[in-house]
């Protein structure tokens, strides 16, 4: 009997530990990433979907995103530990030992960029590893000295279309990927804001420097972000005056970005949580849905 119980406390254990790994790769954040990178190599103008290349660039960029979100969560260990939203990850509650975290997310990137090198193309490894460098050179650090960390931090998150891209063509000339690039750019500013608005007291805890710290009123974090929503319907419009998608994708692109916008003016016009709740949740539908739409109009119609 001692033998099956410690037999069950092992696998136990060793369940709980795949899991804090899990957990370290933010799988949430990941998750979009290889959607976003998905859409980016399925909208490329190809001869047909190769789909060794696909299941390739998404192993690769699962590796490197989850190294790079890994990775991030060990820089932040200590001041995730003053925060509430964050102090239940599995390093401020020693679930996993610092230094094995460093060496999982460092090996992650380093595999999965070679992974792509080699199964894909040096472009699209390429376009992978200026995404980790500026998430983790530049916005993670950032945070603690500036509100500009959110426009930065948003290159990164605007990067894996061009990643997918340039995993199925090879390059990165064409402006279709841009526009993709823009329409994530422009999406992620207030939908960050929006969360960061939400959380000030735990950021400031924290000591990070988001704009919403500074601005008592909410009407600075409410103006940028209505810019950005502005300069997305443009965007939006881009892919179908380009010529790489219909008035199928259009037609229901431009009125959830309306809807979207309108959010954004609501939160302008009277900034309190509420306000900010709904803003953060419609970018939360906003962009699965513009990828849905640019899918099925790429693949159906």
């Amino acid at each position: 009997m001692r033998q099956i119980a410690e037999r069950t406390e092992s696998v136990g254990s060793f369940r709980e530990t795949l899991l804090a790994y899990y957990e370290l790769t933010k799988p949430g954040i990941t998750l979009m990433v290889l959607s976003s990178m998905t859409v980016g190599f399925l909208l490329a103008p190809t001869n047909g979907i190769d789909f060794i290349a696909l299941i390739n660039a998404i192993l690769g960029t699962y590796m490197i995103a989850s190294g790079t979100a890994a990775h991030n969560q060990y820089m932040e260990r200590n001041l995730d530990k003053l925060m509430i939203r964050t102090s239940k990850r599995p390093l401020p509650m020693d679930r996993v030992p610092d230094v094995n975290a460093r060496i999982f997310s460092l090996s992650l990137i380093f595999v999965g960029l070679l992974y792509l090198i080699i199964t894909v193309n040096m472009v699209a490894g390429l376009v992978s590893l200026a995404t980790s460098f500026i998430y983790l050179i530049f916005y993670t650090p950032l945070k603690q000295f500036s509100f500009w960390n959110v426009p930065i931090g948003s290159v990164a998150g605007a990067l894996p279309p061009v990643g997918g891209w340039a995993a199925a063509t090879g390059s990165i000339a064409d402006a279709g990927l841009w526009v993709l690039f823009l329409i994530v750019f422009f999406w992620q500013i207030p939908h960050v804001l929006s969360i960061a608005w939400l959380c000030n007291d735990d950021y400031s805890k924290a000591g990070f420097k988001m704009l919403p710290k500074r601005d008592k009123t909410g009407k600075a974090t409410g103006i940028y972000s209505l810019i950005c929503l502005v300069l997305l319907l443009p965007t939006v419009f881009a892919l179908y005056t380009l010529g790489y998608n219909s008035l199928l994708y259009l037609i229901p692109s431009v009125l959830i970005t309306l809807w979207f916008a309108y959010m954004g003016i609501k939160f302008y016009g009277d900034p309190t949580k509420v306000s900010a709740k709904k803003l953060m949740f419609a970018s939360i539908f906003y962009l699965p849905s513009i990828w849905i739409t640019i899918l099925i109009d790429k693949l159906f119609f």
